[in-house]
């Protein structure tokens, strides 16, 4: 077996700067993320030689506490069976060693062995293998090139686009970092609701230079691109992707891609959604569109990744369009084309069952997209740790194959073994001083790059990792806060959305409640999709309703289809139900709609207590920004109950059960206010202040 040796020899005097764990606390603004423990005390962690082995070096040189030898061993290929980006640890009581067949796998090695001396997973003996689940995880940001982000909750842009190529900041290469300690390994920059000037060559430069400093680090760059770029940047008359001169110029535009970025990674489409342009444009298909980028690039080895996040304002049922439009396509897409599909049907909601999309499609590559800003979680305002709903939705059986077929194994390509795997996070980074506004708010990050790696890791595991390396490993702190850590998607769901009630928050800015708000286009409307009315609440999707169910496959078809047997935190989803429907506890339907409505905000006020009796574990500076925000939070859970059951009432006739906590303002009076979205946010004179509402 061929080697090539790199011995790194380790100087532990020192380590441990006197605000680390055992030293007295000092306040931290969270912009070393979960590096906290490792990063005090050090004015520079990065390496100046920007080569992959000698960041790795850098990293076990000046962060590595053990006695014992660490080194790394490039095996060249000699165990194939751990691919480009697997690694190998052997620990003994004098030396570790990492092996991998690449650079990029040793320093995945690398982060992995600091993970474990900051959570105690360091072995006296014995080995672990590590391999990705997914070839390709990726981060989907959608900034824009006026540095706002479309969606973003935490600042504006990270990329300066204004002063690439010539001023870089030190924010990109932590950025890489943080990035490649999880194991993600791709990255697109810009919004897919793209603006064609980022396919210009002015901003292809401004790339490289990001390409250039995330190349290192194992991670390639890619773009949203505009489909209509051909008449915006061309002036031709025309982007039907069957067009001579259409193909030729994105044929070109590819080709001068790769001469600026060589391993440029490909496209992320977004066509004929939500006034997009794109292949129907034309008379053409998604699957015509797509091939012709796929064409484009599979010289270079790159790829398009298709969304299919796709509906018409006139569809009876939004929830059935992303199967409507792509099944008839199914296997007419080229081999480097991958469809993105949301872990939902309607659009990252607080719960949705999983895309039947994933079940259908054998002759397909598909991948999942997970919405990892807070868009209707609360933004930065909330802690919702999102990792339990992401499992949810990759834990699902799609009974694809008969049982067993999760979403997960599908898109991991073990079902269909289609050769090529993916999972995309749209991102929450902004250039907020922790990177994304709520300090919990960076457990998603880490937690989606730990579960593009790894979907078996459990909720708990990655909450205990998290919280180890950002604040400390003592138990009492982290075993109070990681079970308000995995409670706190459901509690949220409780306080906004229970029962599977979807789509009713307001339509600006995503973040309050909006029961009433009736748009221009019904799709869009809250209205739409609880149809709360005299006879009841809910959308029916039964086979005597929209006919959504039948786009499962047995058993979930039958399943959503009886109400006796649809789970009840979905069964609003996929039923109308009288107020007075008898629920499994022997409840009204709408009891226990106010009931849920109260667990949420009685959860939400719990969180305040918890987070004072961990008081003297946090510093000062983080512990009193996150308190901020709970008690902002536990307000905007009433707000939520008060609005939606204010509103509903109307049409039930009936009163809020006395062991609920009363109403504090009327519905007409809720109806006049807005949240107010951003702690920043001047409120108006006639705000309610208890709220935090402007009018």
């Amino acid at each position: 077996m061929r080697i090539s040796e790199l011995t790194f020899i380790v100087a532990i005097a020192g380590m441990i700067s006197s605000c680390g764990k055992t030293g007295q606390l000092c306040d931290v603004n969270g912009h070393n993320l979960w590096f906290h423990s490792l990063s005090e005390g050090k004015a520079q962690i990065l390496s100046e030689d920007k080569s992959t082995m000698s960041i790795a070096d850098n990293e076990i040189h000046n962060y590595w506490k053990g006695k014992q030898t660490v080194s790394c061993l490039l095996l060249n290929d000699a165990e194939p069976e751990l691919g480009n980006e697997g690694y190998r640890i052997e620990f003994s009581k004098n030396d570790i060693h990492i092996y991998s067949n690449t650079e990029t796998g040793v320093l995945y090695g690398v982060y992995d062995l600091l993970r474990r001396q900051e959570t105690d997973g360091i072995m006296s003996d014995g080995q672990v293998t590590e391999i990705p689940a997914f070839d390709v995880r990726i981060l989907n940001h959608w900034d824009n090139p006026n540095l706002t982000v479309e969606r973003g909750f935490a600042g504006q842009s990270l990329w300066k686009w204004e002063e690439l190529p010539d001023r870089v900041r030190p924010e990109y290469e932590e950025y890489a970092r943080a990035n490649a300690s999880v194991g993600i390994n791709a990255t697109v920059l810009n919004n897919v609701n793209a603006d064609p000037c980022m396919l210009t060559p002015e901003y292809l430069e401004k790339v490289r230079v990001l390409a250039d400093i995330f190349r290192p680090y194992g991670i390639k760059v890619y773009l949203s691109l505009n489909f209509a770029a051909p008449k915006h940047l061309a002036g031709l008359g025309t982007s039907d992707p069957l067009d001579a001169d259409v193909i030729r110029f994105w044929n070109d535009k590819v080709a001068e891609i790769y001469s600026i970025i060589p391993d440029f990674g490909g496209f992320l489409v977004k066509a004929n959604s939500e006034g997009q342009s794109g292949p129907q444009d034309y008379g053409r298909t998604h699957a015509d569109g797509a091939n012709m980028i796929a064409d484009a690039l599979k010289p270079y080895g790159g790829i398009v990744m298709w969304r299919a996040f796709v509906y018409a304002a006139t569809a009876e049922d939004r929830a059935m369009q992303a199967v409507d439009e792509f099944m008839p396509l199914d296997g007419q897409f080229h081999s480097n084309v991958i469809i993105q599909i949301k872990n939902g049907p309607i659009d990252f909601q607080p719960r949705e069952p999983f895309s039947p999309l994933f079940g259908q499609m054998e002759k397909t590559k598909m991948m999942v997209e997970v919405q990892v800003t807070q868009e209707y979680l609360g933004h930065s305002n909330h802690l919702v740790y999102l990792h339990p709903m992401w499992k949810e939705c990759l834990d699902s059986d799609t009974y694809m194959r008969g049982e067993g077929s999760t979403v997960a194994k599908v898109t991991e390509g073990k079902v269909l073994k289609y050769g090529m795997s993916a999972i995309a996070g749209v991102a929450n980074i902004g250039d907020s001083v922790n990177w994304c506004g709520h300090h919990f708010a960076q457990a998603n990050w880490y937690a989606f790059g730990r579960m593009a790696w790894n979907p078996e890791l459990t909720s708990e595991q990655i909450a205990d990792e998290w919280l180890k390396q950002t604040f400390t490993d003592n138990s009492k702190f982290v075993r109070p806060i990681t079970e308000l850590m995995l409670a706190s998607r459901e509690n949220t769901v409780h306080y906004e959305m229970p029962l599977g009630l979807h789509h009713i928050f307001a339509g600006a800015g995503h973040y309050g409640p909006g029961p009433w708000e009736q748009s221009m286009r019904r799709d869009w409307s809250p209205t739409f999709y609880h149809k709360a009315a005299a006879d009841g609440i809910g959308f029916d999707r039964t086979m005597n309703g929209s006919g959504a169910v039948a786009q499962y496959h047995e058993p979930l078809k039958s399943l959503y289809d009886n109400v006796e047997t649809c789970p009840e935190e979905l069964i609003l989803w996929f039923h109308h139900l009288p107020w007075d429907y008898t629920m499994k506890n022997g409840e009204t339907l709408w009891n226990a709609l106010c009931h849920t409505y109260q667990h949420g905000i009685n959860a939400a006020a719990a969180y305040i207590d918890t987070w004072a009796s961990v008081r003297k574990y946090v510093d000062d500076w983080r512990w009193n920004q996150i308190n901020d925000k709970l008690i902002r939070q536990a307000k905007d859970a009433l707000w939520w109950r008060d609005a939606c059951i204010g509103y509903f009432q109307q049409f039930s006739g009936m009163e809020l059960p006395s062991d609920c906590s009363p109403v504090q303002h009327s519905y007409d009076d809720l109806r006049k206010f807005r949240l107010r979205i951003s702690n920043y946010e001047t409120p108006a004179p006639d705000a309610l202040p208890e709220y935090g509402l402007i009018k």
